[in-house]
């Protein structure tokens, strides 16, 4: 069924390239994986004559620079955007599934992709969806290799001397931030969490004010001006 869906949303042949190569670098799909569930020709073109469906790598196209394969994702559609269409257009499960694999897969590995589609479930919740909905964007095989990245990072870290409890991993910070009322006066618990997040983000910390629920401050980039945030 998937293998359905992608061959409707990919029928430019420059995006399946670049899908199949984002599946294989991405998510380690063998070769037999990623042309199985994203052929060489569309069901279309198939129809139109027998077309071998053996791997043709040397076609595979590098994307440009800056570019990733986005399937039906609007490059300017943020991720609210994409929850709203979802709601807007009464999107069916298999297809947010769809969605769910092509929004991860223009992450940068599956750690970052698992973040995105956290994200996006949180926004499906704040609109009402269903929980149906909500399910199809979970992706076993993106939860299971972005859980191995973060064990591989723990173990690094561990290994030159860098440890910090559970308590300030991302998810856990994530977490709290999640459940904070903005309306309550944060505490100590929330200023820490607000920093970790912070030092994700080309940001200067010592520049951020926070007073009555209004965050000021300057995100600077290494040789840029100044960017009010």
């Amino acid at each position: 069924r998937h293998a359905l869906a992608l061959d409707i949303l990919l029928t430019d042949k420059t995006k399946r390239d670049q899908a199949r190569r984002r599946f294989k670098k991405g998510y380690n799909f063998s070769e037999k994986q990623v042309f199985a569930l994203i052929p060489k020709q569309t069901a279309g073109r198939k129809k139109e004559g027998a077309v071998s469906n053996t791997p043709d790598t040397t076609q595979e196209i590098e994307p440009e620079e800056g570019t990733v394969n986005v399937c039906q994702i609007s490059p300017k559609e943020t991720i609210r955007d994409l929850a709203e269409r979802i709601i807007r257009d009464n999107i069916s499960e298999k297809e947010v599934e769809v969605i769910a694999k092509a929004l991860s897969g223009t992450a940068s590995n599956a750690s970052a992709g698992l973040s995105r589609l956290t994200r996006l479930r949180r926004e499906l919740k704040a609109l009402g969806a269903s929980k149906k909905i909500i399910s199809a964007t979970f992706i076993p095989d993106i939860t299971c290799s972005a859980n191995k990245i973060q064990k591989e990072n723990r173990l690094l870290r561990e290994n030159e001397g860098i440890y910090y409890p559970d308590h300030f991993s991302l998810e856990s910070v994530k977490e709290r931030l999640d459940s904070y009322v903005v309306s309550n006066i944060p505490d100590k618990q929330a200023l820490a969490d607000v920093m970790i997040m912070l030092c994700i983000r080309p940001g200067e910390i010592k520049d951020l004010h926070i007073f009555n629920g209004n965050v000021t401050g300057y995100g600077k980039n290494r040789d840029q001006q100044d960017i009010p945030r």
